[in-house]
């Protein structure tokens, strides 16, 4: 994992559990610290090499956030829920 100030790039599986599913997004690590909230955020995210600007990074229930990948993300991605990616979230 690598942060800077506005910038933060992982590997993660696609997949996050909330409230016993498993929803198709991306989960952000040590997220709070690196927004400096818990509320719900806008950010630009790169995933593999598809882009997603001005996407919302939603609260995941346990102190962190996440961001969602839609079919068409994950068509775009050729990826499902339990593949890996890499992502980059840069602050708004």
């Amino acid at each position: 994992m690598a942060v800077d100030a506005q910038e933060l790039s992982f590997r993660t599986t696609i997949g996050v559990e909330v409230k016993g599913e498993t929803w198709s997004c991306v989960e952000i690590p040590d997220s709070a610290g690196f927004f400096g909230t818990g509320r719900n955020v806008r950010v630009d995210a790169k995933v593999d090499d598809v882009l997603l600007e001005n996407v919302g990074a939603m609260v995941t229930g346990t102190g962190g956030h996440m961001v969602s990948l839609n079919a068409k993300i994950r068509t775009q991605l050729g990826k499902d829920i339990g593949d890996d990616v890499e992502a980059t979230i840069t602050k708004r």
